[in-house]
C-alpha cells in the first residue's frame, strides 16, 4: 500500500494534539464535587440565607441563618473568627453558606478594623460583640440562638482568638463553647508587645469542650506548632477530646488541590460587607481617641496572604477537608462524643475520588501527647492567672508574658 499524503495525516494529529494538551489539564481527572448528601454535602434544609445587621457603629457583628421558621429547640450557633486582616465576610461567603443552610445560626463579629484596632484588644471586642449579638437575638423566633450548641470557628489569628472566648466564657458571660474549630491556626504573639494574639490562660476552658485544628502540608510548619500549642495549653480538657488534622495536597488531576493556609477561604460575592447597609456615624458622637500601634499594620505577607484569602476559590478541600470535618466534629460535640469516635470513623478522613476513580489523598489524624509529668524534685511553674477581657470602653490589665510563639499567617 503506498503510503499516505502528508497532509491527510497532519490535520487527524493536529487535531487530536489540540483536543489532549491544547489546553491545561485537558483530559485530566477532576477532583470530587461537594457531596449530594451527609456532613459537608448539599442535601439542605434551607434554600436561601437570611442576612443580617446588628449592633452599632463601629460595633457590627453580621448573622446569617437558613430562610423560614426555626426548629423547636433554635438553631445551633457558629461564631465564624476571621483572619487578621479578612474583615470582609465573602471571603468565608461559601463555608457561611453551607453553613447558615445547613441550620446554624452563624455570628461575623467584626472585631478588627485595619489599621485601627490592635491585637491585643481583639479578644475582648469579639466578646462583647458576640455577647450583645446573642442578646439581640434571643427572644428572636425566626434566629433563635440556641446556647448550649455552640460551636467556635477560627482561621489563622482568628484560632487563638476563639481559643481566648472559650477560655473567658463564663467571666464574659458567654455560653461556653462546645467546639473550638480551628483551620489553619496561626498568628500566635509571645505577648500583648508583640504581632499577633497573645493567647490567655487556656486552662480555663471548659473540660467537655472538643478541639479540633486543621493544617495543611503547605507552609505547614507554622500552623503545626500554632495547633500543638493551643492543644497543650488547654490543659484541662482530655487528649480525648483533642484531635488535630492534616489536610495533603494532591496534584493527580486537574485542577490540583494545594493545602495552603488560605485553604479555608471560599469567596462568595453574595456575602460581600457591601451589599448591606451598616449603622452610619451619630454625627454628634465624637470618635474615640485613636493611638497607633505598629501591630495594628498589616506586614508584607500578611498583605499577600489576606490577598490569596481573599481571591480563594472553592473545591474539594472545603467540601471534604473543612466543611465534613466541621460537620462531623460538630455533630459528635453536641452530643456528647469524644475526638475518638472521629478518629475512628473511615468516613472522617475519606477525600472520595477523581474522576477517574484514583483516591483522593486521604486526611490524616492525630492525637496530641498528654503533657509530660513533671520530673521528680523539679520546680512547678505557678499557674499564669486567667486575663481579664475588656468591658466595652475599658482598658484590659496587663497580661503576664507568654513563652514565644509564631505570629506567621494571620
Amino acid at each position: 500500500m503506498p503510503p499516505l499524503p502528508f497532509t491527510r495525516l497532519a490535520l487527524p494529529l493536529a487535531l487530536a494534539f489540540a483536543v489532549l494538551g491544547g489546553a491545561p489539564g485537558a483530559g485530566a481527572a477532576t477532583p470530587p464535587a461537594q457531596p449530594k448528601e451527609g456532613p459537608g454535602g448539599q442535601a439542605y434544609a434551607s434554600a436561601s440565607v437570611v442576612k443580617r445587621v446588628l449592633g452599632r457603629t463601629g460595633a457590627v457583628t453580621l448573622a446569617y441563618y437558613g430562610n423560614g421558621a426555626a426548629p423547636a429547640q433554635g438553631r445551633p450557633v457558629a461564631v465564624v473568627l476571621h483572619a487578621w486582616g479578612a474583615v470582609n465576610p465573602q471571603a468565608y461567603g461559601s463555608f457561611i453558606e453551607h453553613l447558615a443552610r445547613s441550620g446554624y445560626l452563624v455570628l461575623f463579629p467584626r472585631f478588627q478594623e485595619v489599621g485601627r484596632t490592635r491585637p491585643v484588644d481583639a479578644s475582648g471586642l469579639a466578646a462583647n460583640l458576640v455577647k450583645d449579638a446573642l442578646a439581640e437575638l434571643a427572644g428572636d423566633q425566626e434566629a433563635k440562638p440556641d446556647t448550649t450548641r455552640v460551636a467556635l470557628i477560627g482561621h489563622l489569628a482568628g484560632v487563638p482568638l476563639a481559643a481566648n472566648l472559650a477560655a473567658h466564657a463564663r467571666e464574659t458571660g458567654l455560653p461556653v463553647p462546645r467546639l473550638i474549630f480551628g483551620a489553619m491556626p496561626g498568628g500566635i504573639a509571645r505577648d500583648d508587645k508583640a504581632r499577633g494574639v497573645a493567647l490567655h490562660d487556656l486552662n480555663a476552658i471548659d473540660p467537655a469542650t472538643l478541639i479540633v485544628t486543621v493544617i495543611g502540608d503547605r507552609d505547614a510548619r507554622a500552623a503545626d506548632v500554632a495547633a500543638r500549642r493551643v492543644m497543650r495549653e488547654a490543659s484541662a480538657v482530655p487528649t480525648d477530646h483533642k484531635l488535630m488534622v492534616r489536610a495533603l495536597s494532591d496534584d493527580h488531576g486537574f485542577p490540583a488541590l494545594s493545602a495552603t493556609l488560605a485553604s479555608p477561604a471560599g469567596v462568595n460575592a453574595a456575602y460581600d460587607v457591601a451589599q448591606l447597609k451598616l449603622p452610619t456615624p451619630d454625627p454628634k458622637q465624637k470618635p474615640a481617641p485613636f493611638k497607633w500601634s505598629a501591630d495594628m499594620t498589616l506586614t508584607g505577607e500578611q498583605t499577600v496572604l489576606v490577598g490569596q484569602i481573599n481571591g480563594a476559590g472553592t473545591d474539594s478541600l472545603d467540601y471534604l477537608a473543612v466543611w465534613k470535618t466541621f460537620d462531623m466534629a460538630a455533630a459528635a460535640a453536641f452530643s456528647g462524643q469524644t475526638a475518638t469516635s472521629l478518629k475512628s470513623n473511615p468516613r472522617f478522613t475519606d477525600m472520595e475520588r477523581w474522576s477517574d476513580g484514583w483516591p483522593v489523598r486521604r486526611l490524616s489524624v492525630e492525637t496530641p501527647r498528654p503533657p509530660a509529668p513533671p520530673k521528680p524534685g523539679a520546680a512547678v511553674a505557678a499557674p499564669v492567672p486567667a486575663k481579664p477581657v475588656a468591658a466595652p470602653g475599658k482598658p484590659a490589665a496587663k497580661p503576664a508574658a507568654k513563652p514565644a510563639g509564631s505570629a506567621r499567617g494571620q
